[in-house]
């Protein structure tokens, strides 16, 4: 079975399943041992490295307008590939690839491949998109052992908030800075399950600008501040515009020192494991008391405040 993975989570669950040696053709922003070893169909019309949260909003905010795709796939590999089976997405024409892109590649081979969708809205739908990954690769049983191992750990976290009856904390999570977009999708859920609720969330929706007064109303106990696409190197060089907000210094969470800053892909590339590793941060950020951050989380956050 020759598989390509135009989504970076789908790529990652691949491997967490050990079944990368299906796979063919990768996208460019997939994990790096998948960059390493599998041909880069997918690439991106523009480098977004050097450019402003601002910036980059403007650019795919122009191309939605009009109705125009900032991926391309590289036509030549993709034709050598010649896959049985893709994995593409529709969650978010801005971070990917979609399947009407997709779909226009296949066209123009002589072999029709099978493309399925992984386009999940809440955290349940990604735990199935595993199993829907490994059945079309015809190893079922590997989805299974994978998913099992994952529920086992937010099961452990479920268990010591109830015995112990913790709190929810109130929380913010910025999946952008400039303009501010609060969260949606299964991160409301991922904050839930860590012990947290955000409020302005939208569980299995799409995130969206939010005003800054609502946000100063709101004023949560705890921010995460975790841009799509963004490691915390690369969002502490953009933290300025945030503290020139008029009001920032005053919101609880920057008086309490409960800011931090977040890799992105333990959000916003919904790999199974991935938020769960989110899950399990957060939980020892909000309740520091009971939860331990794991050795393999250390480097994938920032304390700002």
């Amino acid at each position: 079975m020759k598989a390509c993975s135009f989504l970076p989570a789908a790529t990652r669950m691949i491997y967490d399943m050990n079944l990368q040696h299906h796979l063919q053709g990768v996208t460019f922003e997939c994990p790096d041992e998948a960059l390493k070893e599998k041909q880069i169909v997918v690439r991106c019309l523009i480098n977004g490295e050097n450019a402003s949260s601002a910036d980059i909003d403007k650019i795919f905010s122009a191309s939605r307008s009009n109705g125009t795709s900032l991926y391309f796939i590289d036509e030549r590999k993709f034709t050598d590939i010649n896959p049985d089976v893709i994995f593409t997405q529709d969650t978010c024409e801005v971070c990917q690839i979609d399947s009407k892109c997709t779909a226009a590649a296949v066209a123009r081979l002589n072999k029709k491949p099978e493309i399925i969708s992984l386009s999940p809205d809440h955290l349940e739908d990604v735990f199935s998109t595993a199993l829907t990954i490994a059945c079309a690769l015809g190893e079922e049983e590997k989805a299974s052992a994978y998913i099992s191992s994952l529920k086992k750990r937010t099961g452990r976290i479920l268990a010591v908030r109830n015995e112990n009856g913790l709190p929810a904390v109130t929380v913010m999570l910025m999946e952008w800075m400039d303009p501010v977009y609060h969260c949606g999708h299964w991160i409301p859920e991922q904050i839930a399950l860590a012990g947290g609720h955000d409020k302005l969330g939208t569980p299995g929706g799409y995130s969206a600008v939010v005003p800054w007064e609502k946000i100063l109303n709101y004023d949560p106990e705890v921010i995460f501040i975790a841009p799509c696409g963004f490691e915390t190197e690369r969002t502490g060089r953009e933290l300025h515009v945030l503290k020139n907000k008029t009001g920032w210094g005053n919101l609880r969470a920057v008086r309490n020192h409960r800011v931090f800053l977040i890799d992105f892909d333990l959000f916003t590339q919904p790999s199974a494991a991935t938020l769960v590793d989110g899950i399990e941060l957060m939980a020892a950020l909000l309740h520091p008391d009971f939860f331990s951050i794991p050795p393999h989380l250390q480097h994938k956050y920032h304390h700002e405040w």
